[in-house]
């Protein structure tokens, strides 16, 4: 896996200064976890951003841990991430300025229809994964410290669990994302957690059922993280924050969420939750 995700990540790095450099002023460069993106959410947003103000922003894609650790490097503009304790750490070691809320959405267990484990329908999220250890039951884990890797490691935690033996997998190939990650999954009829917004988007294409859900601990907050301009000085910090501004912003980016999803799937797969929305939402009621 080294082998393969180093050489992407090295190239990135050396061709990222560059991309920058060659927009000017009016280029933002996103550092995004792989979940948004594989939905679609991130290019419309770009794309609504960019017709309203002029402003380009393209993004590279990674979990959350390696995302983080391409921003380390000063390359990068802005991260959207969903790994509180990834996230506060790289705030307190001066990378970034600050977490700031932008959606959220939900995580859930999916497995075969069979559903060996007796899982389906559970209300506790942490119950059903002590279930899937008494039974053994192949589980499948991206173990890549991305955002969805940590959200399951903090679930087994929870659960007073720790997660080993040959029902327990690693996928080799979990960098790549979720996507890949549950259509392995399917190939074993196995369990995994999943973030919704992925199974909603390829779940034409495979055979698991949502066994567990609508449990709090399963819920999934995703956040912008703008990278310290006093740390690196060249990073395009003010034009950051006006894509941050419209972002966050009610009648802007959070109603760009708010609707998204629902001509294709019926539902919305995020929910705005900026601190601006939350406050727009309680001054009309």
């Amino acid at each position: 896996m080294k082998k393969l995700l180093f050489p992407v990540i090295a190239l990135s790095i050396i061709l990222l200064p560059c991309l920058v450099w060659a927009e000017g002023n009016k280029f933002v460069l996103l550092s995004s976890t792989i979940g948004p993106i594989d939905s679609g959410i991130v290019e419309v947003l770009e794309n609504s951003f960019e017709k309203e103000t002029g402003i380009r922003v393209r993004h590279v894609g990674a979990g959350t841990g390696a995302a983080l650790n391409i921003a380390r490097k000063g390359n990068i503009d802005l991260v959207m991430a969903h790994a509180k304790s990834l996230e506060e750490k790289f705030v307190q070691e001066g990378f970034g300025t600050e977490r700031i809320d932008l959606m959220y959405n939900d995580f859930i267990i999916v497995g075969p229809a069979d559903d060996p484990a007796g899982i389906r329908g559970i209300k506790s999220a942490t119950e059903a994964l002590k279930k899937i250890v008494d039974k053994q039951a192949i589980f499948i884990s991206r173990g890549d410290k991305s955002g969805t890797h940590v959200a399951e490691m903090v679930l087994w935690e929870k659960a007073g669990l720790k997660p080993s033996g040959s029902w327990y997998t690693i996928f080799e190939k979990g960098f790549a994302g979720n996507a890949p990650t549950l259509r392995f999954t399917d190939q074993k009829k196995a369990y995994t957690v999943i973030d919704r917004a992925t199974f909603l988007a390829i779940k034409n294409e495979i055979k698991l059922d949502v066994l567990v859900e609508k449990d709090n601990v399963l819920l999934n907050y995703i956040t912008l993280i703008p990278v310290n301009p006093k740390k690196f000085p060249k990073v395009n910090y003010e034009d950051t924050m006006i894509f941050v501004k419209w972002l966050i912003s009610p009648d802007k980016g959070q109603a760009v969420i708010k609707e998204f999803g629902k001509d294709k799937y019926g539902c919305p797969l995020f929910f705005p939750n900026s601190k601006e929305w939350i406050k727009a939402q309680e001054i009309s009621k």
